[in-house]
């Protein structure tokens, strides 16, 4: 039971690394141009140095939803991991992680319309850019978001033994 609540915990701390770098870093879209590089996240638009990042008025209504649901699941996931720690501590023998694995599935949720926003509304397009296509951070947030589901089924079906 140790070493699955230790792998359980290693796991989860590994999504919020990843969730963070996924929010943080400017490589979710990735293009070349005749200058080089140019990699689009959610925040700047890159190619040797760093702009702030133009979008249509018609798209930034979106992409201000998908930075705030971004942002948001790194919050219930810091927070599902707090209440991880708080209850394995505090919580009787017997009981579940009720409220850990609903905060966890709360973050799951928060990365599924982040993602999929930013997939309806910006895949394939890249401005200044020919080829584009999706960098890391987008990869990370697709794997943060299996992670998450993951862990938080394991929180709602794990009893405290």
């Amino acid at each position: 039971m140790l070493v699955l609540l230790a792998g359980i915990f290693v796991v989860h701390i590994a999504t919020v690394i990843m969730l963070f770098v996924s929010t943080i870093a400017n490589v979710w879209m990735v293009g070349s141009s005749n200058i080089g590089t140019i990699s689009t996240g959610l925040w700047l638009l890159c190619n040797g140095t760093c702009i702030q990042l133009p979008v249509r008025s018609g798209d930034e209504a979106s992409l201000k939803a998908v930075q705030a649901f971004m942002i948001l699941s790194i919050i219930f996931s810091v927070v599902a991991l707090v209440l991880f720690i708080v209850q394995l501590f505090t919580l009787e023998k017997g009981k579940r992680f009720y409220m850990t694995g609903a905060v966890m599935l709360v973050c799951w949720m928060c990365i599924l319309i982040a993602v999929s926003i930013y997939t309806a509304r910006f895949t394939g397009t890249m401005l200044y850019s020919t080829n584009p296509h999706h960098g890391y951070c987008f990869i990370l947030a697709w794997i943060c978001f299996c992670f998450s589901f993951i862990i938080g089924i394991l929180y709602l079906v794990l009893r405290k033994k």
